[in-house]
């Protein structure tokens, strides 16, 4: 093997090793699975690139980070600024995607996929932090960096760290739900109880008993809709104009599986007459005290990410 031949393998080799935890890293700053896949396909780009300027002074870890860090932070400053909604800060990140748990379950590391740093509420009220703030919150709180290291990965100085960790968690606090700490880590016996009754409900189109296990208060978005929902009346009023009379889409199906460690539900439909059932939505749920308080829709065109089938 050339010696050029043997650099390539290496570098790959060891590129590779980080693939998992630098797209999680990626999608907590941008919230965009697509974008994520994107910036780490560039960070490896940037980094065989620039391979001859790697001196050692950190770990190789630490600089594919910084590269993937710096690509990340010029998509978020290329962004158009938004209005931002406090009551439902997910209604403004239109770019706001999934993350399918079986890729999340592929990173060794439990601590870099933790549910608390990964769910779309935390994913969401991120998204409203400026540019350097994000970085900061996600370095020091979420991978657990020291304020030096993140400093030198950001070229500032550690008071500059420390005042944007600061005002980053001041506007987390403000856009998280008030009981996220009460949220439960893994899945158990009564949030699937809640989620199998919502399944029943939906395939027999049965309004009443889908009522039943929203919570009062739920929201429901949309991305990348800006239109958003407050209140199991108005949920489930948007819900029966597909569900009964003249312009219902037909039979359901629901297939079970999951995202941001959290409960989801594919759902399929099938129009009178037609043969197979088609995909129509995926639905990321919150559960909380045996109810859903929240609802996140999105498009058929996540399914082949969460291997789901064409058709049913």
């Amino acid at each position: 093997m050339s010696g050029v031949s043997a650099m390539t393998v290496d570098f790959t080799r060891e590129a590779e090793r980080y693939r998992h935890e630098l797209r999680v890293h990626c999608y907590r700053l941008l919230g965009s699975f697509d974008e994520a896949e994107d910036l780490v396909q560039e960070t490896f780009l940037k980094a065989w690139r620039a391979r001859d300027t790697f001196e050692g002074r950190s770990s190789f870890r630490a600089w594919l980070y910084r590269i993937a860090t710096n690509a990340c932070l010029d998509v978020i400053n290329r962004r158009p600024p938004r209005a931002t909604t406090d009551d439902m800060p997910a209604a403004d990140v239109p770019w706001l995607q999934p993350f399918p748990d079986s890729l999340l379950d592929a990173e060794p590391d439990v601590e870099v996929v933790a549910r608390e740093t990964i769910e779309l509420a935390f994913l969401a009220a991120v998204q409203h932090l400026p540019a350097r703030q994000r970085a900061v919150l996600v370095l020091r709180d979420v991978l657990g960096w020291p304020a030096s290291e993140t400093a030198a990965l950001l070229q500032e100085t550690v008071p500059a760290v420390n005042s944007a960790l600061q005002r980053a968690r001041v506007t987390m606090r403000k856009h998280l739900p008030e009981r996220r700490a009460d949220w439960s880590g893994e899945p158990n016996p009564r949030e699937k109880a809640v989620v199998r009754r919502l399944v029943e409900a939906t395939e027999s189109c049965d309004l009443e008993r889908m009522a039943a296990v929203l919570r009062e208060d739920v929201t429901w978005t949309m991305p990348p809709q800006p239109e958003w929902l407050r209140g199991r009346d108005e949920l489930i009023g948007s819900w029966a104009s597909v569900m009964v009379g003249p312009d219902a889409f037909g039979e359901w199906k629901v297939v079970e599986t999951r995202a941001n460690r959290q409960p989801a539900l594919a759902c399929y439909a099938r129009k009178p007459g037609e043969e197979f059932f088609k995909p129509v939505a995926l639905d990321v749920l919150r559960v909380e005290d045996d109810v859903i308080a929240q609802v996140i829709t999105f498009g058929p065109d996540r399914f082949p990410l969460f291997g789901l089938p064409a058709t049913l």
